[in-house]
């Protein structure tokens, strides 16, 4: 397997610097996703900008660990998962929500189950999603607007999951607790 450098402020490329400091910034430290991230700048940011337009999404907190940990746990990302558990608590998401995701159970309402359904049907068909597919979406009284911002989470999910089955990504310390795999 190829190794990936963690980088910090010193092993960084030049543009990847001010990046580093944006995940200081926001998170306290540079997650290891970002560290890996930083071999190519171009990626670093993008990952950042998504990560900030999803925030700012019409979903609520619930709604956005949903569209995340749904993915994440789709791509078995041994990394997001645990991270994902961490911020939904520092979120305050109701822990029945992250375990049901976690533990791919029934979520505790008909309308969050409604947006893992179609976030998994968005993921596994390659956006190719049926009418029926859409429709049940709308109907749990989700909007259009909901339907093409699950495509920005799905994006930049694919980045951070990717990158992390790529450089096997190491589990930042604050996150090692809430340690994932999973189930057969």
């Amino acid at each position: 397997m190829t190794e990936f450098t963690l980088h910090d402020k010193d092993t960084a490329p030049a543009e990847s610097k001010d990046l580093l400091d944006s995940s200081i910034k926001a998170f306290g430290m540079v997650p290891n996703l970002h560290a890996v991230m930083a071999e190519a700048p171009g990626l670093l940011e993008g990952y950042q900008k998504l990560h900030q337009l999803f925030l700012d999404s019409s979903f609520d907190d619930e709604e956005t660990t949903v569209v995340w940990q749904t993915i994440n746990v789709e791509h078995a990302c041994h990394y997001c998962v645990p991270a994902h558990t961490g911020i939904a608590k520092s979120m305050k998401v109701d822990d029945a929500i992250t375990d049901a995701l976690r533990d791919e159970t029934p979520l505790p309402t008909a309308r969050l189950e409604a947006l893992r359904t179609f976030t998994l049907s968005v993921v596994r068909n390659r956006g190719n999603v049926d009418d029926s597919a859409v429709q049940a979406f709308l109907d749990a009284g989700y909007t259009k607007r909901q339907i093409l911002e699950v495509i920005l989470g799905a994006a930049q999910k694919v980045m951070s999951n990717y990158t992390n089955h790529l450089a096997n990504t190491p589990v930042d310390k604050p996150f090692q607790k809430f340690e994932w795999h999973k189930a057969d």
